[in-house]
């Protein structure tokens, strides 16, 4: 199988606090829908038809959803964070049974809505034979991710606090990005990990980054939103309304 997609939706959701009291993050509704069942829409309507979720924050509530909706016919397995939550890359890592029939791996947050050409990021990142490929944009953001001239990972830096976390050494010009929460990885990408428990994919990133391709792809997209936001959620509420008119 070519491409599996790895929602990730096991957060606590804590910056939507009420909304998220009795239900996960992944069930908040948006505009009368759940933001997983918007995404997994979108997703089908790009051709994706194999997800893995990871669930954490209220599992049974989103597995009853999706029992109920019959998977929205799709392919769909759960991972279940159930002592604690392992971050990105401890994830993806937990989930790796599921995608050893799979030759990449697209990683999505559930709270991520935009209309990102994602059939083009998985071409750019195949055409160029990453290990990862993360798709970037220019936009305002405490945390950046710094790439240079052949688009290959350089380092992290938290504007705020000013820690840095450098992948290697560059002589080339660097430009900097904010992270869109949608990345490809080849599977082979297991073969590299040594890291246990939970730990960031970012981490993994920069580390893996001395020796082998991740790589940015500066999006091309008309809206992208952070759901997890409470005034995020309302702008993406009012222009979904005003797409109905």
């Amino acid at each position: 199988m070519r491409t599996k997609v790895f929602i990730l939706a096991a957060g606590l959701g804590t910056r939507l606090k009420d909304l998220t009291a009795d239900k996960p993050k992944a069930l908040v509704l948006i505009n009368g829908k759940p933001m997983l069942e918007h995404l997994i829409i979108k997703l089908k309507a790009q051709g994706f038809n194999y997800f893995v979720i990871n669930v954490h924050h209220f599992a049974d509530k989103i597995e009853d959803f999706l029992k109920k909706n019959g998977n929205f016919n799709c392919k769909i397995q759960i991972s279940e964070e159930k002592d604690e939550l392992l971050d990105t890359g401890g994830a993806l890592l937990h989930a790796k049974s599921y995608f050893e029939d799979t030759e990449n791996i697209l990683i999505h947050n559930v709270d991520i809505f935009t209309d990102l050409n994602l059939k083009k990021l998985i071409d750019y990142h195949q055409q160029n034979n990453a290990l990862a490929t993360l798709a970037v944009y220019k936009r305002d953001s405490s945390r950046k991710l710094f790439f240079d001239g052949n688009m290959q990972l350089f380092k992290w830096k938290n504007k705020n606090t000013g820690e840095v976390k450098i992948a290697r050494t560059s002589i080339n010009k660097l430009s900097e990005f904010a992270f869109s929460g949608l990345h490809i990885v080849n599977s082979k990408i297991f073969n590299h990990i040594t890291e246990t428990g939970k730990f960031s994919i970012i981490d993994l990133y920069l580390r893996l980054a001395k020796t082998k391709k991740i790589i940015a792809s500066e999006s091309e997209y008309s809206y992208w939103f952070d759901l997890g936001k409470p005034e995020t959620l309302s702008k993406a509420e009012n222009m979904l309304k005003n797409m109905q008119l």
